[in-house]
């Protein structure tokens, strides 16, 4: 779905789950790193704003998006998370190497989150120029930190429902 000139953050407050209680690792990439500094900073506030503790988010960072489903995984084995939430920002240049990157690490965190039944969000900016990162990392579409954070709250809900 396109999201040119709407605002596309939308949630009801009432339907997130408390965090409390809640251990969730957030894996950031340094390439970028306005952009994912500011995905960053939305998450934890998110994360914090529905009780979970601050000393119950892991933070790790890796130099760039292609990182992050290795980091997931190692950090999934290191301790007991109830959800994992990657944050890069990739933004198309002059060649596919975006293409390239950005399906890599879709299908990297899909598999990690299978292999270890853990929500692994996958909240990787995809865009064709920094001005398109820059309206969803706070700007005019809201910023999808966030959004990952929220995801990471229901999913981690539902894991624990199921266990």
């Amino acid at each position: 779905m396109a999201t040119r000139n709407r605002q596309v953050t939308s949630y009801s407050e009432g339907a997130i789950p408390s965090g409390a209680g809640f251990s969730i690792g957030l894996i950031v990439a340094e390439w970028n790193a306005d952009i994912t500094n500011a995905l960053l900073d939305a998450c934890v506030n998110t994360l914090l704003a529905h009780h979970t503790a601050k000393d119950n988010i892991v933070t790790l960072r890796v130099p760039g998006s292609f990182e992050l489903p290795s980091a997931a995984q190692m950090l999934l084995e290191s301790r007991e998370l109830d959800a994992v939430i990657c944050l890069g920002c990739i933004i198309k240049g002059d060649t596919k190497h975006d293409e390239y990157i950005a399906n890599a690490v879709a299908q990297g965190i899909m598999i990690v989150s299978i292999d270890y039944s853990t929500p692994v969000v996958f909240g990787v900016l995809t865009t064709n120029t920094l001005e398109q990162a820059l309206d969803r990392a706070g700007g005019k579409f809201g910023n999808k930190g966030e959004e990952a954070a929220i995801t990471a709250l229901k999913m981690a809900a539902v894991r624990r429902s199921l266990i």
